[in-house]
């Protein structure tokens, strides 16, 4: 008989109904799946009582951190780093528990209270991107990634949102394989679980802030123009510029050419069609701008090491699910 699990998630406002969801389904959807009870999941506070959530509700806890833990994995879900009254309290608290559990995680912004607890020094981490700047430069010892999730011994954390679930149903199909994963994946409606070597996606205009609206503008048309591509000169005279200015802010911000940034999108955009639908690689060159199957499939080997096919292939030996 499998034993149970004991998970503490500890909420440290601001927290979110979605942030909650994200961390504890998947270990509800273990024990409905399999019959068992896996997972023993119990929700703390630092103080005990009621966490508001972002919405205005009020979320129940099953009791006071600062109390006092009984659990073998413990999370900290928390997304934002504002100021916190018991800081010193609450980084002490985590120290103690770091020596007793299994495995400590933080969850969006949580990682950011680990740190400071000294829980991750000598540890590969993640954090929401939003705080990957502040958090790399904050906390020299932490070895800062800006990967969707890290698993490093026994440390877990992850980015926000639908990385939470990457990072939970990797860890789930460690403990008990790949099969009840994929299987918590599928009831999610979830329809590939990312490793945890992919990057957390930035968007463009927060990487640049409000600097370069001209560039920011130009990559913005890219993405909307996927199936039939606009040449270089067109994306320059739509955005206001010359052609010369355009290369020029392409290669001053984003170190490549903007005809090859174009081209990197649509193979991107290719790869995920290739990897999450059924269509044919004749139907997905063509909806990614390229002339011919013969040139789309010389250009994606060229680019990602690998024919379309093969690419599908390999999708479908990992198990991936195409609606």
């Amino acid at each position: 008989m499998e034993q149970t699990a004991s998970v503490a998630i500890v909420l440290l406002p601001p927290c979110s109904s979605l942030g909650i969801g994200c961390l504890a389904e998947p270990f509800s959807l273990a024990n409905r799946l399999t019959g068992k009870k896996l997972y023993d999941v119990k929700y703390y506070s630092w103080d005990g009582e009621p966490v508001a959530l972002a919405g205005g509700l009020a979320f129940p806890v099953h009791g006071a951190l600062r109390d006092g833990a009984a659990c073998e994995q413990l999370f900290v879900l928390s997304e934002g780093i504002g100021g916190f009254a018991d800081a010193v309290f609450l980084q002490g608290a985590l120290a103690r528990l770091s020596q007793r559990v299994s495995l400590m995680g933080g969850v969006h912004a949580g990682a950011w209270w680990l740190a400071a607890a000294g829980v991750l020094d000598g540890y590969r981490a993640t954090i929401h991107w939003q705080e990957n700047a502040a958090f790399a430069e904050r906390f020299r010892k932490v070895i800062a990634s800006q990967h969707v999730f890290e698993i490093d011994r026994d440390r877990f954390s992850s980015g926000g949102g639908l990385a939470v679930l990457d990072g939970v149903l990797a860890l789930i199909g460690r403990w008990h394989g790949a099969t009840l994963a994929e299987a918590i994946a599928e009831a999610l409606c979830a329809e590939r679980i990312r490793a945890s070597n992919e990057r957390q996606r930035v968007p463009l205009a927060n990487r640049l802030g409000e600097r370069q609206p001209k560039l920011t503008e130009a990559v913005m048309l890219m993405e909307a123009n996927i199936e039939e591509p606009l040449t270089t000169d067109e994306i320059a005279r739509f955005t206001g510029q010359s052609r010369r200015h355009l290369e020029r802010l392409f290669k001053q911000y984003l170190d490549i050419a903007p005809s090859r940034y174009y081209l990197q999108l649509r193979l991107e955009k290719a790869r995920t069609l290739l990897q999450r639908t059924n269509k044919s690689v004749a139907q997905i060159g063509l909806s990614c701008g390229f002339s011919s199957g013969p040139h789309f499939s010389t250009v994606y080997r060229s680019h990602f090491g690998m024919a379309p096919r093969e690419e599908r292939l390999l999708a479908e030996m990992s198990g991936g699910e195409k609606p």
